[in-house]
């Protein structure tokens, strides 16, 4: 009996002295985080402010002693504007690379295109992605920082319904992310007492839209609302600004960046679109919660990381960066089950996007307080409400 007690506390011992030596291990290894963003084709500018944004901030938490004195490590993954592409980097960053986490992708298609691989594998991923497909209905292991498409129809609807316009014309792309926000448009319109009275659709590689344009100025409508992302939302305001209209153009909230307002030129100047508060933060009163941090990050981005101007897309990236840093502190281990409840289980963090509030059904956690009206005055983004 004596033998067979030495015996078990010999294997306890051991057993305590495996699991101390795997933490320890653990310990010394960088936390590998995948970036999948569009560093090429029609979202190009925007996975790169995405890129040089994780990278800028990857510096700064490893300064700051890395996560739980891990430092971080970004691998990144380059899915050049196409879900096919998105799914084979993202399959190299995992079984390859062998990353802890992934943040990204940055368009709605390559989000939709990676879902069941990234669910097969159980990778805790947070997209920085506009479109809500990708957690509606709620995907186990998929978060996303942008706000829900639905949440900027709401804030639009709820500016429209301020200053009595119930007639819209509608104008969207062909892809996920358009077809959500038409959608989206409609689904809400009765409980906003909004009409659509007539819709235009175009191809995202569309060069012009007059034709469709010329459809709506002929309809009896008070504004129109255009959904796209990248190039083609330029397009429509240059379009609009040659036919005349005398309506506003509410753009969605994928465009609130300044290469909008570089490709559109003065066809911008009071157009309207729903942003998250970065874009206008030091318009925001001083109580705001965010103020401080979005300020920071300005600076952070134009004078210290010297990136260019503040794009509403590297805040994406900032905050799914941050969302996955914050989860795996608070998890104490790169566990990827563990991270991804930490990543749910998320209250209270004030991001550069809104302040962040998730649950096991909102994989999300921003609400339409995240958000504000903002128009383009002499060349720069004003806020409005």
């Amino acid at each position: 009996m004596k033998k067979l007690f030495a015996t078990l506390v010999a294997a306890a011992v051991c057993l305590l002295f495996c699991a101390g030596y795997v933490q320890a291990k653990e310990a010394e290894k960088p936390v590998k985080i995948g970036c999948l963003f569009d560093l090429q084709g029609p979202a190009g500018h925007i996975g790169m402010a995405s890129k040089l944004v994780a990278e800028m901030l990857k510096e700064r938490l490893n300064k700051a002693g890395g996560i739980n004195g891990r430092p971080i490590e970004l691998v990144m993954g380059d899915t050049e504007s196409n879900p096919g592409k998105a799914i084979i980097e993202a399959k190299r960053l995992v079984e390859n690379e062998q990353v802890d986490a992934i943040i990204g992708p940055t368009r709605t298609d390559s989000g939709m295109a990676i879902i069941q691989y990234i669910d097969k594998m159980g990778i805790p991923t947070v997209g920085c992605i506009g479109g809500t497909p990708v957690v509606v209905p709620v995907r186990k292991w998929m978060f996303k920082s942008p706000q829900k498409s639905v949440t900027a129809v709401e804030r639009i609807y709820m500016y429209l319904q301020k200053k009595g316009i119930k007639k819209i014309a509608v104008i969207n792309a062909t892809d996920k992310f358009g077809q959500e926000g038409e959608e989206a448009l409609k689904a809400l319109a009765e409980k906003y007492g909004v009409t659509i009275v007539t819709q235009e659709k175009f191809e995202m590689g569309d060069v012009d839209m007059t034709v469709q344009l010329t459809k709506i100025k002929a309809a009896d409508a008070q504004a129109v609302i255009c959904w796209t992302i990248g190039p083609p939302g330029s397009i429509v305001a240059k379009n609009v600004k040659q036919l005349g209209f005398k309506i506003p153009l509410i753009q969605c909230h994928g465009l609130p960046d300044p290469k909008y307002l570089e490709l559109a030129g003065d066809a911008a100047e009071g157009n309207i679109m729903p942003s998250t508060k970065l874009m206008v933060a030091s318009q925001l009163p001083d109580s705001d919660p965010q103020k401080k941090l979005l300020l920071e990050y300005t600076d952070l981005y134009e004078n210290v990381g010297k990136i260019g101007k503040i794009t509403t897309h590297g805040g994406y990236a900032w905050d799914a960066l941050m969302l996955v840093a914050n989860a795996v502190k608070k998890a104490g281990t790169t566990d990827k089950a563990k991270v991804r409840d930490a990543i749910e289980a998320t209250k209270g963090y004030v991001g550069v996007s809104g302040t962040y509030n998730m649950t096991p059904e909102d994989h999300c956690g921003l609400g339409v307080d995240s958000m504000v009206m903002i128009t383009v005055k002499d060349g720069k983004f004003k806020l409005i409400e």
